[in-house]
């Protein structure tokens, strides 16, 4: 069994964020306000750079599985990883976009509550932020390997992604009225792309081969390739070649140093960039500075808004309140003979779970 941290994961990511950047800024800009100036380029449109982070997850998920003893300890996990940062996030995105007088991207107050829970879409309510779409997608994925995590102390986990993809195929041929809720919670769309990182941890990991895992990749790929279009089938061919490349050792040269740091802090890049960059963008545009100018200023303030809420916010919230669940677990309750365990005099240090020495986290989300 493998430990730590894969540098190439990092980069993998911070390539697929620094895209969905580019893709917003220089593509869905335009789409959201065509009478605006833009840059004179755009990156192509689809969702193939959210694919890239739908696999990471599902390679990086067993980080976080593999430390758990029960279904409580996942949720505190997940919570705790995402919640704080995301909270931050979208407190300044209403805030930039009201400064910014951006009305076409206001949402109600009752939706914006509503997006607190991070659930909103599972109620059919938008999201604050156009860019929270794939949230949905991830809750939704943590709640379907909680239940196989469950199901995996049994079975091959193998054996139960094929019947999660026969799931997707009973969908598309069979029962294209599911309803949606079940479809959004099944995460029945994207399945192919979070079961290839599965398989590739499984080989990463030593506890199968490529060769034993095979099948199940070829069943990935057929699944997508009757179920999609060719070029999702060609996106999940070049998934497939990354994460091979990458166990073989094939994408070391990609660990470029400002390419790790963005990975690092892609989560909460992913969650100020959209929006405020847009505010940006369109009220440079409205002051008339030149598009690329204003593309530049959106990048620059996306990585800095993006670095200040990892560094400030997301790890050390993380950490503090992992330490505090660890303790609260460990905590015994008090006994029948000890009614009052808290008049006992103890050290600031000891008492408090706050104050316990953080571990710096692994976990490579």
């Amino acid at each position: 069994m493998r430990g730590g941290r894969l540098s190439e994961l990092d980069a993998l990511r911070g390539i697929g964020a620094l895209l969905v950047v580019n893709f917003h800024y220089a593509t869905r800009y335009n789409e959201l306000f065509p009478r605006a100036h833009h840059v004179p380029f755009h990156l192509f449109g689809g969702n193939y750079r959210v694919l890239l982070f739908f696999a990471i997850s599902g390679f990086a998920i067993f980080f976080s599985i593999n430390k758990i003893a029960t279904a409580a300890d996942f949720v505190a996990n997940r919570a705790v990883r995402l919640l704080p940062a995301y909270w931050v996030a979208l407190t300044l995105t209403l805030a930039i976009e009201h400064l910014g007088h951006m009305s076409a991207l206001y949402v109600t107050p009752a939706v914006a509550i509503a997006n607190l829970t991070m659930l909103e879409q599972f109620f059919f309510l938008p999201p604050v932020d156009g860019a929270y779409w794939t949230l949905t997608v991830e809750i939704a994925f943590y709640v379907c390997m909680l239940a196989l995590w469950l199901l995996c102390r049994a079975r091959p986990i193998e054996r139960l992604i094929l019947g999660w993809l026969l799931l997707k195929l009973l969908f598309t041929f069979a029962w294209p009225n599911m309803p949606e809720r079940l479809v959004m919670i099944l995460v029945l769309r994207y399945v192919p792309f979070f079961a290839i990182g599965i398989v590739s941890y499984r080989v990463w990991a030593g506890q199968r081969s490529w060769r034993e895992q095979a099948p199940v990749l070829l069943a990935i790929l057929a699944t997508i390739g009757v179920c999609e279009t060719p070029d999702l089938l060609l996106a999940g061919v070049i998934l497939a070649g990354c994460f091979w490349a990458m166990l073989a050792g094939g994408l070391r040269w990609l660990c470029w140093r400002p390419l790790l740091w963005v990975g690092q802090i892609s989560y909460s890049l992913y969650l100020v960039h959209q929006h405020i960059g847009f505010t940006i963008m369109f009220n440079m545009d409205q002051a008339g500075f030149a598009p690329s100018a204003g593309y530049a200023v959106a990048v620059a303030v996306a990585l800095m808004l993006g670095a200040l809420v990892h560094y400030l916010v997301e790890r050390p919230a993380a950490r503090v309140l992992q330490d505090y669940w660890r303790n609260r677990r460990r905590r015994p309750p008090p006994g029948p003979s000890d009614p009052l365990p808290a008049l006992m005099p103890v050290p600031a240090a000891a008492a408090d779970p706050l104050f316990m020495p953080a571990e710096p986290p692994s976990d490579p989300r």
